[in-house]
């Protein structure tokens, strides 16, 4: 019988694929965007921000504050490197969001499993016309080539079947036919270059629609369904250690701390209610990777949060970054 055996939740903003001197470089692209998201659901420029909130976040937006949290990040991202080690899974499900890298406009399921042997990644396009911080961070996301991770096409074929007994309605992939159209994208590639240590665990891609109105799951939805993974993965007959990760979040592009600390006290404390009560207008543009964290949350219920690190991130003087968030959990709680 498959088991999991540890469940872990990363933040995978391409600030963690950039040196944290060259975080204002990202930080000034939010100063000509015109498309901000904010939890209470309105899309406004930066110069709107700024006009309603002022400037209270700019002892904080410099470069010396940049270096130490980078350096913070990168110890967090160690540890949960160390964690998978320590567990030594034998596959590892990682739930993400699909940003028109694999699916498109074309055909965008609400929930989607791969079931295919090869993970292909999608390369990075356009980036002679993209900004300089976007060359490392393409290294960082593995999305610089087609690189090829291996996948499980067993245990995602077996956990489409139960989640289909268990009444969820499953999207499905099982090929990328061509990796310069289409692949897996950052969400999938960062867990795979950065905490996997240069080894070649199988993945199974769960791809949920965070992104894309009208068809993105509600909050319960997601815990729930999370809860089916972890159902399904049980019934797996096979002796498997499997480890499940949610990749994304927390809230950006504006930073949120208070709706940040709500879903990790949900998820401290496994209470469904207070995940499902998060309002959908909290979780549109990048703050809408919260749901990979929620899904997690009901595939681990049960679990022993083991440790837990949160770091607000404002990049701008308004209060334009990242919630960076970190946690592991465990079937007891070991020292990770």
């Amino acid at each position: 019988m498959a088991r999991i055996v540890l469940g872990l939740g990363t933040s995978h903003t391409p600030l963690l694929a950039l040196e944290g001197a060259r975080w204002s470089e990202r930080a000034a692209d939010d100063l000509r965007n015109e498309r901000l998201v904010t939890s209470d659901g309105r899309m406004i420029s930066y110069a709107t921000l700024k006009a309603e909130r002022g400037e209270p976040y700019a002892d904080q937006a410099v470069t010396e504050r940049f270096v130490d949290l980078h350096a913070t990040a990168q110890a967090a991202l160690d540890r949960l490197a160390d964690a998978i080690e320590a567990a030594a899974p034998d596959v590892v499900v990682v739930i993400g969001d699909d940003q028109d890298e694999l699916f498109g406009k074309d055909n965008t399921p609400a929930v989607a499993i791969y079931y295919g042997d090869d993970v292909v990644m999608h390369p990075w396009q356009n980036l002679e016309a993209a900004p300089a911080w976007r060359i490392p961070v393409t290294k960082g996301y593995a999305m610089d080539a087609a690189h090829v991770f291996p996948g499980h096409a067993a245990l995602g074929e077996a956990l489409i079947y139960g989640l289909i007994a268990r009444d969820v309605d499953i999207g499905s992939a099982r090929i990328v036919p061509a990796p310069e159209v289409n692949g897996f994208g950052h969400a999938y590639g960062f867990v795979a270059e950065r905490l996997f240590k240069g080894k070649r665990i199988p993945m199974v891609p769960v791809l949920l629609n965070t992104y894309f109105p009208p068809n993105t799951p509600r909050p319960g939805r997601c815990y729930d369904i999370g809860r089916a993974i972890a159902d399904a993965i049980a019934d797996y007959p096979e002796d498997l250690k499997v480890c499940v990760i949610a990749s994304g979040g927390l809230s950006h592009f504006v930073t949120d701390a208070e709706l940040d600390e709500t879903v990790l006290e949900g998820l401290r404390t496994d209470d469904r209610a207070t995940l499902a009560a998060i309002p959908e207008r909290a979780l549109l543009s990048g703050s809408s990777e919260i749901r990979n964290w929620i899904m997690l949350g009901g595939a681990v219920s049960g679990m022993a949060l083991s440790w837990c690190d949160y770091h607000p991130v404002y990049r701008t003087p308004a209060g334009t970054g990242v919630g960076l968030g970190f946690a592991a959990w465990h079937p007891s709680t070991p020292s990770v």
